[in-house]
């Protein structure tokens, strides 16, 4: 992995062998900004969500042009992934993305080669705070596997951008809205299609408990009526449903300002199942232990389905578990189907991984080979 001018590293080159990596550094040293930049290399926009202006590193109160490149190993090959912003500059400046040094039009086109999934300390309070986080987070479970769905989201954030501003400013435009509104239900339609069938297979393996170990069983909640009405009613009836909602709802959506029917409104519920206790009312370590076994079921999933192992990236998680837990988590990932990073600020922590882990201690800008880590047998 190589990066130029990323968030805090002028330069950087590592070459991570391990199927288990554990970067153990102070606070403020780049551990997440290294993981944010693996995350890059998949589709999506990491798991900052970063605007591709915003990442480069600052020199005189302006951000840089920033480079990735990464080398992935899979039953295709060998393949070299690069993204960044070099050639434009500026807050707007747009990420490019390159495979094999071809040109891609997006990072949708990287699906093939390279999928990540991650849980930063920031998702602690997922089931605290609105739904905008938990569907985002279902969002980003989904684009692992079909990443044709952050062009359905847009596409639906686009279509209702247009019809708020037209019921806004009084312009009621018949045929105009109608192909609005045409776009917002084909697109919701497909989001809430492809938001419930991730949560039906994840509930599947989450159920058989055989991807988590001895993380407690969990199961997911679509709380959407579009993708309820999908239960018993062919998807092209939805549509149409949804769209004589629309048309119906004009006046009270301008009146509040927005939409009340569309992908928009989805939410996603988490319930302990032993305890048969919902997620927002479990102990913050029981949501700890929920998320950690929704993410280890979907990285089983992306193995399953796309016939690569994919990236699971967990910042600080270990930190936030009690010992049985942690134990339990370095169990459940020496056996997982995926490439597994880690990060924590001591490197005691990880010493259950010892033979099995290869290990980093992080300074400002480098990783140093951890002595008490040596590189176990490569995947």
């Amino acid at each position: 992995m190589r990066l130029t001018d990323f968030r805090s590293y002028p330069t950087f080159e590592a070459r991570f062998a391990g199927r288990i990596v554990a970067i153990a550094g102070e606070n403020g040293v780049g551990k997440t900004n290294l993981l944010e930049a693996i995350s890059l290399l998949g589709p999506g926009r990491g798991l900052r969500g970063a605007r591709a202006g915003e990442i480069g590193r600052r020199a005189g109160g302006e951000a840089r042009p920033w480079a990735a490149w990464g080398r992935f190993e899979g039953p295709q090959g060998t393949a070299d992934v690069a993204t960044g912003t070099v050639g434009e500059d500026g807050p707007d400046a747009r990420r490019k993305w390159r495979l094999d040094n071809e040109a891609l039009r997006s990072s949708a086109e990287l699906a093939d080669r390279a999928a990540a999934v991650w849980l930063t300390p920031q998702m602690d309070r997922l089931f605290q705070e609105g739904a905008s986080g938990r569907r985002r987070f279902l969002d980003r479970l989904v684009w692992a596997l079909e990443p044709g769905h952050a062009r359905e989201v847009a596409a639906h954030e686009t279509a209702m951008s247009g019809r708020n501003r037209l019921l806004a400013e009084g312009r009621r435009d018949a045929r105009w809205l109608a192909a609005l509104e045409d776009a917002m239900a084909r697109h919701a339609v497909a989001a809430a299609a492809a938001r419930r069938a991730l949560v039906l297979r994840l509930n599947a393996l989450l159920e058989a408990g055989t991807a988590t170990g001895a993380f407690p069983a969990a199961r997911l909640g679509l709380l959407d009526p579009i993708a309820a009405a999908l239960d018993e009613t062919p998807a092209l009836a939805v549509e149409d449903k949804v769209r004589d909602d629309l048309a119906a709802s004009r006046g009270r959506d301008a009146a509040a300002g927005g939409a009340a029917i569309g992908a928009h409104k989805a939410d996603l519920a988490l319930t302990h199942l032993p305890k048969d206790l919902p997620a927002d009312l479990c102990s913050t370590g029981e949501q700890k232990a929920l998320l950690v076994s929704v993410v280890l079921a979907h990285a089983t999933l992306i193995g399953a389905v796309r016939g690569f192992a994919p990236l699971l990236l967990l910042d600080e998680v270990a930190a936030h578990l009690d010992q049985a837990r942690r134990e339990a988590l370095y169990e459940a990932l020496s056996n997982l189907p995926a490439q597994v990073f880690l990060t924590g600020t001591e490197a005691d922590i990880f010493a259950p991984l010892r033979g099995t882990a290869e290990g980093f201690r992080a300074t400002p800008g480098e990783l140093v080979p951890d002595p008490d880590f040596p590189v176990p047998n490569p995947p």
